[in-house]
């Protein structure tokens, strides 16, 4: 079972920027794809960011695409979050994700380990 575990959030201005990591334990990392999620308060969770099994392909949500960058390397079992001119309404806690698969996907029910979160706060 992969382990991940994220950091990076914290309190932010618009405007400002943020890059979140998420570690994972297990030698399956390298060849599945990683995602990005993200959960507002009273909102449901959604995707993000995805990223493939060796990084060459990439997908965003649209609220995101543009601002956000996904990015892994492989010898660290680490994936990436950079995101850049935030918004208050990107505040959220922010969660990594491991496919079942290695091929990039938005769909939730394909991912089958998740972190913790963490918390990204964005100030108007």
């Amino acid at each position: 079972q992969v382990q991940l575990v994220e950091s990076g959030g914290g309190l932010v201005q618009a405007g400002g920027s943020l890059r979140l990591s998420c570690t994972a334990s297990g030698r399956t990392f390298s060849t599945k794809a990683m995602g990005w999620f993200r959960q507002a308060p009273g909102k449901e969770r959604e995707f993000v960011a995805t990223i493939s099994w060796d990084g060459r392909s990439t997908s965003y949500a649209g609220s995101v695409k543009g601002r956000f960058t996904v990015s892994r390397v492989n010898a660290k079992n680490t994936v990436y979050l950079q995101m850049n001119s935030l918004k208050p309404e990107d505040t959220a806690i922010y969660y990594c994700a491991k496919a079942q698969s290695a091929v990039v996907t938005f769909r939730i029910p394909e991912y089958d380990s998740w972190g913790q979160g963490t918390q990204v706060t964005v100030s108007s």
